[in-house]
């Protein structure tokens, strides 16, 4: 887990995020002097869905995944977000509770900034408003794609596409592959495609003997990227 953050490293922090990059640094200051850093340990909840929208988040170490509880009782992933990402925003602006529950994945720290402020800064700047529209623009197509990979996808094509996406954002090259920088669950992963723990274990585990992934300390590092690709584009068994 990373230090606390002092006054200057907090208000650099907010104003590298481009939610906050056309706001004067004068209110960036002010914003982070109310600011919150909040840890979690990994599975605790950040909040609930149906929760008030009373705080905008911010991960600033480890990652956080948003979670909607479906009718049938299972839970499924909206989002794997990582340092620098937002959250919580829509909620806080629509002042409406938060419509999924987010929850850390491993040891995280959050900035979370009051509600109110938020709301009044957005009035004030308008680019607020406008980088928050394009961001969960990204993320609708980004859903989109997963429900439709979800209806005509087998699972292998799945489980390999969500691999590779993650190791394209966050992943560490090295001499054995790409290292996916956090540890993932099975479970997580059987969240993010759609399918069992069971199964997902299964494909792994084969990958695994296969040489396609390897697991390093609990950590994935995706061994032959080109091999994942076709399966991920149907082409391999």
């Amino acid at each position: 887990m990373l230090p606390p953050m002092s006054a200057q490293e907090l208000s650099a922090f907010l104003h590298a995020n481009p939610v906050f990059a056309g706001v004067p640094a004068r209110e960036i200051e002010s914003l982070a002097a109310l600011s919150i850093e909040e840890a979690h340990e990994p599975r605790t909840f950040i909040f609930m869905e149906g929760d008030a929208a009373r705080w905008f988040y911010v991960v600033k170490s480890g990652h956080v995944k948003i979670v909607r509880h479906s009718r049938k009782g299972k839970d499924v992933v909206l989002e794997l977000l990582g340092p620098g990402e937002v959250f919580g925003g829509v909620a806080v602006i629509e002042k409406r509770p938060y419509p999924a529950a987010a929850q850390a994945t491993e040891p995280t720290a959050v900035l979370k900034i009051p509600a109110g402020p938020i709301v009044a800064l957005s009035e004030r700047h308008p680019s607020i408003i406008r980088e928050m529209a394009r961001l969960i623009s990204r993320r609708l197509r980004a859903a989109h794609d997963s429900v439709e990979s979800l209806a005509v996808d087998p699972v292998e094509a799945r489980l390999a596409a969500t691999l590779l996406r993650l190791a394209d954002r966050e992943g560490t090259p090295g001499e054995t592959g790409v290292t996916l920088p956090f540890p993932l669950t099975r479970q997580s992963l059987a969240d993010m495609t759609g399918t069992t723990v069971e199964t997902t274990i299964r494909i792994l585990s084969r990958w695994i003997r296969d040489g396609l992934l390897a697991d390093d300390g609990g950590r994935l590092v995706l061994s032959d990227r080109d091999g994942l690709r076709e399966r991920a584009e149907g082409e391999a068994g």
